[in-house]
């Protein structure tokens, strides 16, 4: 008889699965929980000092979150040893995905050139990495030391503008308006802290990073308006997660209740949203710093 090979892994159900269950939880998987040395960051390769991307940040999050990791650092197996370390007996690790391409013939020849075509087939892989808590040999990073540094509210500024997005303040609500190509927030005086004003203004950013001369971000179709809304909603609030990591910065973007039945709904409906939401608010946020990063090197350059 011959012998039944095991059931295929379905990576997108799994993983959407896991966003679902933290949503019904009432945890937003994409809130960038603190490293305990004082840090707030994007979960990074401590082999490669490499920040991991798209939806496997909120996938590194989550696991920090639930397992009480005081780390924001990970490894593979193999890395752990390849740098002097041993994961613990026992310790689970956190499974991850990346990307690779198959190449195939296409059976088709260039009518140019005779040259046979092949196809490229993008594949979905998991992988799994442990926590620098779960290692031991390795030593975490000292603490940053404090009073140094940038000034997370500076870079916050700059951000917004070297964005070049014109920001009015005024009322009490926070929006983008893409006819205008304009940024409302209320006032600074209106929020508790100042970073709660950046987490904000970085969401209406991401938003905005769908103007045509941006990131070209096109609309989520969905039978239902709402669940279209909620998608473009679920990448603002990410790419707003991913860019205060990125910088350093913990505030709080107000709450959006409103919108947790439409995500539950998109993420039961489509395993593969939450992958398109991460890899665009991933794009958003590249661009919003790729921006800064321009701007600052303009700056040096005038200055020197």
């Amino acid at each position: 008889m011959a012998k039944q090979s095991a059931p295929r892994r379905d990576l997108y159900a799994e993983v959407t699965d896991k966003i679902v269950a933290a949503l019904e939880a009432g945890t937003a998987p994409w809130s960038c929980p603190w490293d305990r040395t004082g840090e707030i960051t994007l979960p990074i390769n401590e082999s490669t000092g490499a920040f991991y991307q798209g939806i496997n940040i909120p996938m590194l999050w989550m696991a920090q979150q639930e397992r009480g990791f005081t780390s924001a650092r990970w490894l593979t197996y193999k890395q752990a040893s390849e740098k002097g370390g041993q994961v613990r007996k026992g310790e689970k690790g956190t499974g991850i995905i990346f990307y690779k391409t198959l190449e195939k013939d296409s059976g088709r020849v260039d009518a140019d050139t005779g040259e046979a075509l092949k196809d490229h087939i993008p594949m979905l892989r998991g992988f799994t990495v442990f926590n620098l808590d779960q290692i031991d040999g390795i030593d975490a990073p000292l603490p940053a030391a404090t009073g140094e540094g940038f000034d997370p509210i500076a870079i916050g500024e700059a951000v917004m503008q070297a964005a070049g997005v014109p920001v009015h303040h005024g009322g009490a609500r926070a929006y983008y308006m893409p006819g205008a190509d304009t940024i409302t927030l209320p006032d600074r005086v209106r929020f508790e802290k100042a970073e709660d004003y950046y987490a904000t203004a970085l969401h209406e950013l991401t938003h905005a990073t769908k103007h045509p001369t941006r990131c070209d971000r096109k609309r989520y179709e969905h039978e239902n308006s709402k669940v279209s809304y909620a998608f473009e909603e679920l990448v603002a609030e990410m790419g707003s997660a991913f860019l205060m990591a990125a910088l350093g910065i913990s505030g709080d973007v107000q709450e959006h209740a409103d919108y947790l039945d439409s995500w539950l709904t998109l993420l039961r409906q489509d395993k593969r949203a939450i992958f398109k939401a991460a890899a665009q608010a991933q794009k958003a946020a590249n661009w919003a710093l790729d921006a800064h990063a321009a701007a600052a090197g303009d700056s040096a350059r005038r200055t020197a």
